[in-house]
């Protein structure tokens, strides 16, 4: 996706924290996002500026945050990307939980497609075979 590229790892993270707490909430709101990433709520404000102009979100000062679909598909693409590297790390090199969390978050950002998409293959074909 072209507007992906053009995206920071920070932007990609609010995107992504966004994307999930509207999974959980009905409306999100800036302290959310400022509690999920334990951020300072000015940090948020500017990222919403910059995910506003990327047309990524609809957000009037003070009120609530809605994706719009191009957000809602870039935040679902980064979110899968970490999902599959997660159970990768986890579930078939055995890292802890919390260390395969925190490294999704690392690789994520840099990953290209063609290799997310082959972890992703090694993962459907692999992924139960390994227990802890």
């Amino acid at each position: 996706m072209e507007t992906r590229q053009k995206l920071s790892s920070s932007i990609e993270d609010y995107l992504e924290a966004i994307f999930l707490l509207s999974k959980e909430k009905k409306a999100v709101r800036v302290k959310d996002i400022s509690r999920a990433l334990n951020v300072k709520m000015p940090s948020v404000n500017r990222a919403l500026h910059v995910l506003k102009d990327l047309d990524m979100i609809l957000h009037e000062n003070y009120g609530y945050i809605e994706l719009t679909d191009k957000g809602t598909s870039v935040g679902s693409d980064i979110y899968r990307k970490h999902k599959v590297l997660v159970k990768f790390l986890n579930k078939m090199l055995g890292v802890s939980q919390a260390t395969a969390q925190e490294d999704a978050c690392s690789m994520e950002h840099h990953i290209s497609r063609e290799t997310l998409n082959k972890f992703v293959e090694f993962v459907d074909k692999y992924g139960g075979s390994r227990k802890k």
